[in-house]
């Protein structure tokens, strides 16, 4: 069945129950079952791999997707809301003191940190066994095209996330953070995070940009193990996780938490990373506790400028960061002026691209750049590329969105890099003269020099100067006439 019929056929089902109330409730609604369904499907893999008899169980077995869900026609009703809201306790308090194994402790940690975060939105125990049903005859992830169904699913429930009021703050467009990981190319082995991973859009391309790479059972491990993300909202934080179970994580290494809380001086070793790749939150603010994580001279109440000032701190030297920033960032004084004095003078910030305007449509209208930098030697100078809008296009939207094939153009300078219409460098000894640290070049203007033959260009000057200087006489003559007729008056 396509994609747009079950996502339409479930909104169709949710539609009618009063306690739905909007895109990001059903987005929430149906994420949680889709996590379950996928997790029951993992410990159904673990228990083969694991042996049955060895195997340390997750979920109880009364609360297992196949235990209550796959019988279409199994509990309902009032029943089925009972036992909904008894299975949300009982996954919120899920007990591993008694585990041995490190890997049950790890899958429970993750149960209880995403159901903790979540709710049953629906009134309906009717509806709900509907719904239930439905998810189950569209996806089986016994069968290969089935899970490309999922991922495909789960991939137009995030766009319509963008547009579900504030929520679309979590969702980055799948071009851009393709663009990014692609220009930064992980390596299979590098430690890669994303300190506010929203639905874990960045991390999915990682998935995707490494899948070449992964061979064997220990490049698998390796994947598995080299993946980390950060979010302190619990619905993205469950999109997430869920986004990279269907990409094949078992147990995601997702925290539930604010990356900013953490004092940048409290990162030790074991917290830097080779590589991140993330779209902080830009547009908002932090409460004044939060931003005293950061030293006194670079302290903002500013979301995307405290990421930046922790994203410098959790790089090792020789690390590589690509990130979305907003124009604000780039021309902005005071605090944001040191900001980039630090990030200039201990990293190497290579590349500034502009992204053409309404690329977050609807969310937000705000220009954008992506900024690529590498940590541990200074800037010499910094290339700016203007991505300049697709012909036929006036501007993004939820029916024409950015496409992976609008970064072409800088994808053929990237490697080739020359100055044009769209594209400069300025020596960071030029940038940091502004005293501001002024970092807003994209959008230089371009003026078209005609070079003319020798005798065409003496002619036009002769011209020009004696249409100057007759300008200049007629400016004399009446200055003085009217001095003369200001004597006579005296």
């Amino acid at each position: 069945m396509a994609v747009s019929n079950t996502t339409k056929a479930l909104k169709d089902i949710m539609r009618i129950d009063a306690g739905i109330n909007g895109d990001a409730q059903y987005i929430e609604q149906i994420t949680w079952m889709l996590f379950l369904k996928a997790f029951d499907y993992k410990e159904q893999e673990w228990e083969l791999i694991e042996n049955e008899n060895e195997y340390e169980p997750v979920i109880p077995s009364e609360y297992r997707w196949s235990t209550w869900a796959d019988d279409s026609e199994g509990i309902t009703g009032v029943a089925l809301l009972s036992h909904v809201d008894k299975m949300f306790i009982a996954l919120r308090n899920l007990d591993s003191s008694m585990d041995i194994k490190e890997e049950t402790k790890k899958r429970k940690w993750l149960i209880r940190n995403v159901m903790e975060g979540v709710n049953n939105f629906m009134k309906s125990g009717t509806l709900l066994r509907q719904v239930v049903n439905k998810i189950n005859a569209d996806i089986d992830f016994e069968e290969a095209k089935h899970s490309h169904l999922f991922n495909g699913f789960y991939g137009t429930m995030l766009r319509d996330l963008q547009s579900a009021g504030k929520a679309g703050e979590f969702y980055t467009p799948r071009p851009i953070t393709h663009f990014i990981v692609e220009m930064i190319n992980p390596k299979l082995g590098e430690v890669i995070l994303d300190p506010a991973c929203g639905t874990c859009g960045f991390l999915e391309s990682v998935i995707e940009h490494l899948e070449s790479l992964v061979k064997t059972a220990s490049d698998y491990r390796i994947l598995q193990q080299t993946l980390k993300g950060i979010e302190k909202k619990p619905l993205p934080y469950l999109l997430g996780v869920t986004n990279l179970i269907a990409h094949g994580i078992d147990v995601p290494d997702i925290r539930l938490d604010n990356t900013l809380r953490t004092p940048v001086v409290d990162y030790g070793t074991k917290d830097k990373v080779d590589v991140i790749v993330t779209n902080p939150p830009f547009g908002g603010a932090e409460e004044k506790a939060i931003s005293n994580s950061v030293s006194a001279e670079l302290r903002n109440t500013e979301t995307a400028d405290l990421f930046l000032v922790h994203i410098m701190a959790l790089l090792k030297d020789g690390g590589r960061c690509g990130l979305v920033l907003p124009d604000g960032f780039l021309f902005g004084t005071g605090v944001k002026s040191a900001i980039k004095k630090k990030l200039l003078e201990e990293n190497d910030l290579h590349t500034i691209v502009r992204l053409p305007k309404d690329v977050f449509a609807p969310y937000t209208n705000i220009n954008t750049n992506l900024l690529f930098f590498c940590k541990g030697h200074p800037t010499k100078g910094v290339w700016f590329y203007r991505l300049e809008m697709p012909a036929g296009y006036k501007h993004f939207s939820k029916t024409r969105p950015m496409l992976d094939k609008h970064f072409d153009p800088v994808r053929e300078w990237w490697n080739n890099r020359i100055e044009s219409e769209v594209s400069q460098h300025v020596p960071v000894e030029d940038i940091a003269a502004s005293g501001d640290y002024n970092l807003d070049l994209c959008g230089f203007p371009h003026e078209t020099v005609e070079i003319l033959p020798p005798d065409e260009f003496i002619a036009e000057y002769l011209n020009e100067k004696a249409a100057i200087s007759a300008r200049i006489e007629n400016i004399l003559e009446r200055i003085t006439a009217a001095m003369e007729q200001q004597g006579d008056a005296l």
